[in-house]
């Protein structure tokens, strides 16, 4: 019976440090994913109080409705695992503009290269990873130069998409680390935007490879995911 116990015990230790580490994962996620509508609203708010603008405001509401929106989903996230249940079938285009929206600056260009197609994917998920990527791209691949110049784009595979930008790239021997929580190179970074895209790939059932785009920047392809022509 000891012998048992200890056992048991054994196991729910286990299973209680896999549950801090998720714990600490998933508050990381929270607090780098808020934070970038929370910086929007600020500074629209900010304008509003300066200029008397009442559109401003209009801005400061989105971002707060989209913070609303990941606090739901990251909130269902921790209550029910990695997985996408139900997918619904979204015009790839439409989530990027969206995202764009949230995570792009005036300073650089979002460039749709191809008729994207309609992607079967949790929308509010996907729209969170190429928010992700699209700041990745504007903080990494803009080499300090404040994004001027920087294009991200969005295209089509055969079986998939990719988001590429024409800025600094990534070394080969730091491809493999740059999913890894934590891994960042920048001050005051989190570590956990590229992580955050690797794990709503993988609840999606999809691949994704790092690559290197033609303008010498980094590129991203998400493969193995279920698409179909725009109608």
């Amino acid at each position: 019976a000891s012998i048992e116990a200890r056992e048991r015990l054994a196991r729910r230790e286990r299973e209680l440090e896999r549950q801090n580490e998720r714990l600490e994962e998933f508050a990381g996620v929270v607090s780098h994913d808020l934070r970038n509508p929370l910086n929007v609203a600020e500074g629209y708010l900010d304008l509003a109080r300066e200029t008397g603008d009442d559109a401003q405001f209009d801005r400061v509401a989105a971002a707060l409705d989209r913070m609303n929106d990941l606090i739901d989903d990251l909130l269902a996230l921790a209550r029910q695992g990695e997985t996408v249940d139900e997918a619904e079938p979204v015009p790839l285009r439409d989530v990027a503009e969206r995202a764009w929206s949230t995570a792009g600056t005036p300073a650089a260009t979002l460039r749709i290269a191809d008729d994207l197609g309609v992607v079967a994917c949790d929308p509010s998920r996907l729209r969170q990873l190429l928010e992700n990527l699209f700041r990745n791209a504007i903080t990494h691949g803009a080499d300090g130069d404040d994004a001027a110049d920087l294009t991200v784009t969005v295209g089509r595979l055969d079986e998939g998409f990719y988001v590429a930008d024409n800025g600094s790239g990534v070394p080969v021997d730091e491809r493999d680390r740059v999913f890894d929580i934590g891994y960042t190179t920048t001050d005051g970074g989190t570590g956990f935007g590229l992580n955050i895209v690797r794990q709503i790939a993988d609840a999606h059932g999809w691949s994704v490879t790092l690559t290197t785009s033609d303008d010498g920047g980094a590129r991203f392809e998400f493969d193995d995911v279920e698409m179909r022509e725009s109608t």
